[in-house]
C-alpha cells in the first residue's frame, strides 16, 4: 500500500535530516509518495509567506506529516510556525516519548528511563492573547478550558492502558493558579477516574522537574498543560542525550505531524554536520502511525544497534561521523534485518 505523505523539511538543517530520513524509510520498503511543502524563512523568500496555505491544503489531502526543524526569529513580528500549525490543525495532543538509546554515554545512561510526555498543545499561554495594559506593561491570558483538559487527559490514560503503563502523573501548579491550573486537576482526576487499573499521581511542576533529575526512572506517563510540558519535554530530553535524539508528534482526530523537536541549527547548515536521529526516530513514530509497524520496529531496531556500536555516531553524542556515515550505517542495518 503507498501512503501520501505531506513532507516539510524546514530551515537550516531541516532538508538534510528530512532527506536522511527518507533514505531511511525507503529502506525500510514503506512504500510513500512525499507531497514536500515549505515553511519557514525558505519559504517567506519564495512565497512572501513564513507558513503558506499549501502546506495546509497538502494536510488536508494526506492527514499526515513529517517536519524539520524550523526556525522562528526571537522577538520579532514573526509568528512560530509550530504553534500556528498546532492551533491550525488542532493537533492537541503533543506525544513525546523518551528514552534512553544503547550506548549513549551521559551522566544518567545506566538508568531504565522510559517515560512518555502527554502536552496539552492548543492553550494556556500559548493562546498568544497579550496587551500592553499600560507603558512598559504588558498582559498575558493563561487559557486553560474544561474541553482541551480532558481531552489531553483522556488520550494520555487511553494510551498509558493500551501500553499497559503503571502510573499516570499529572504536573500542575494548582498550589499557587488555584483556578486554572486547579481546573486542569479536576479534569485529570475525573478521567482517572475511569482508569482504576492505573496508578494516578500528582506533582506541582517545581518539584516535578527536581524529581526528574534526581529519580527520572520512576516516572511513567506524565500529562500536562502547554508552557510545563513545553519546558518539561525538554528538561526530559537532557536526561537521555538532548533534543537532536528524542522524537515528538503532534495528534489531533483528523490529521498527525511527526517532527523533530530540535532547533534548525543555522551555524552548522550545508556542513554534513547534523545528527538525524529524532527526525528519524519521530519517522518510526509516524510510520506505526500509518500501520507500517514492521517497518517501524526494523527502523527503530536499526537506529538502536548503531547506537549500541557507537562506530558512526555524531558529534553532539560524542562520535565522530557526519550526517552521510551515520545515515548510511542505519540503512545498512535497516537492510541486514530485512535479509535475516
Amino acid at each position: 500500500m503507498t501512503h501520501r505523505i505531506t513532507l516539510i523539511p524546514g530551515d537550516g538543517i531541516g532538508p538534510e535530516v528530512a532527506e536522511a530520513t527518507i533514505r531511511v524509510i525507503e529502506a525500510t520498503g514503506a512504500e510513500i509518495e512525499w507531497e514536500r511543502v515549505e515553511v519557514g524563512l525558505d519559504a517567506e523568500r519564495k512565497t512572501g509567506k513564513f507558513l503558506p496555505e499549501e502546506v495546509f491544503e497538502s494536510l488536508s489531502r494526506t492527514n499526515v506529516g513529517l517536519k524539520g526543524p524550523v526556525g522562528t526569529p526571537i522577538a520579532s513580528g514573526h509568528p512560530s510556525v509550530n504553534v500556528a500549525m498546532r492551533k491550525r490543525l488542532n493537533t492537541f495532543v503533543n506525544f513525546r516519548p523518551v528514552r534512553m538509546l544503547p550506548g549513549l554515554k551521559t551522566r544518567f545512561a545506566d538508568l531504565p528511563i522510559d517515560l512518555v510526555i502527554f502536552r496539552e498543545n492548543t492553550e494556556d499561554l500559548y493562546s498568544g492573547i497579550e496587551h500592553e495594559v499600560a507603558k512598559d506593561v504588558v498582559e498575558s491570558v493563561k487559557v486553560i478550558t474544561k474541553v482541551a483538559s480532558m481531552r489531553i487527559a483522556q488520550a494520555a490514560f487511553e494510551w498509558a492502558a493500551s501500553e499497559n503503563r503503571k502510573k499516570v502523573t499529572a504536573v500542575h501548579k494548582a498550589n499557587i493558579m488555584k483556578m486554572s491550573d486547579g481546573l486542569f486537576l479536576r479534569c485529570c482526576r475525573e478521567v482517572a477516574s475511569n482508569f482504576p487499573q492505573i496508578e494516578y499521581g500528582e506533582l506541582i511542576v517545581d518539584n516535578a522537574c527536581m524529581q526528574l533529575v534526581m529519580r527520572p526512572e520512576t516516572f511513567d506517563v506524565l500529562v500536562l498543560p502547554n508552557l510545563y510540558g513545553d519546558i518539561i519535554s525538554d528538561l526530559a530530553a537532557g536526561l537521555v542525550g538532548g533534543l537532536g535524539i528524542v522524537p515528538g508528534a503532534n495528534l489531533g482526530d483528523n490529521c498527525a505531524v511527526f517532527e523533530a523537536v530540535h532547533g534548525s541549527a543555522p551555524d552548522i547548515a550545508g556542513k554534513g554536520l547534523a545528527n538525524p536521529t529524532a527526525l528519524m526516530q519521530s519517522a518510526r513514530l509516524m510510520l506505526a502511525h500509518i500501520g507500517e509497524r514492521d517497518a517501524a520496529v526494523r527502523m527503530q531496531k536499526a537506529i538502536e544497534a548503531v547506537y549500541a556500536e557507537g562506530k558512526h555516531l555524531t558529534r553532539d553524542v560524542a562520535g565522530t561521523a557526519g550526517t552521510e556515515e551515520f545515515t548510511r550505517a542505519v540503512v545498512e542495518k535497516v537492510k541486514a534485518t530485512a535479509v535475516a
